[in-house]
């Protein structure tokens, strides 16, 4: 061991311990915040700090003691954090309303199969100029001038046939959940 009074390390040595210490570090926010999903954001946290207060780590030192120690201090800085966080719901009622979400909201195969079917009830002079606007490279004004129709009367069309598909799509998702197609 060299001599505590030689001062800090440079900035390239802290770097090598700094990094060696990472999967000790893990190891300890593991222990001290078990599957805690914050705990990665602490670890960024106290690398941040440790980086900030390289100047107080003396060289030939236990850096890893000095810094499993501020990692223990940033630990206890994010549970005051998220105990004064004014709300916060139990794991219970999250898992319940991501139940609930799973059972309340369409699957998105559903959502394309009602689109599909939306789509193949409309004639086809609809479907060729929401292929020509969505589909293909040829712009709107390329299309008008094809189908002899300004562009603004198209974007009209265009906007009640995207009005008219979300419904339709809205309808067939209906009838899926209520138990029948």
């Amino acid at each position: 061991m060299t001599d505590p009074a030689a001062g800090p390390p440079d900035d390239g040595e802290f770097v090598r311990l700094l990094t060696d210490a990472q999967l000790s570090l893990r190891a300890y926010l593991r222990v001290l915040m078990p599957g805690h999903p914050a705990a990665a954001d602490v670890l960024q946290q106290a690398n941040a700090k440790l980086w900030e207060r390289r100047a107080d780590f003396q060289a030939g030192t236990d850096f890893k003691a000095w810094a499993m120690t501020l990692l223990k201090y940033e630990v206890l800085t994010a549970r005051k954090r998220e105990a004064r966080e004014r709300l916060r719901f139990s794991d219970d009622l999250e898992a319940t309303v991501a139940d609930e979400l799973a059972t309340f909201e369409p699957r998105v195969d559903d959502r394309a199969e009602a689109l599909q079917a939306c789509l193949s009830a409309l004639p086809a002079e609809k479907r060729d100029l929401l292929v020509a606007r969505y589909g293909a490279d040829e712009t709107l004004a390329e299309y008008a001038g094809r189908v002899k129709r300004s562009v603004g009367g198209l974007r009209v069309t265009l906007h009640r046939l995207r009005a008219a598909l979300a419904e339709c799509v809205e309808r067939r998702l209906a009838g899926v959940t209520g138990g029948g197609r």
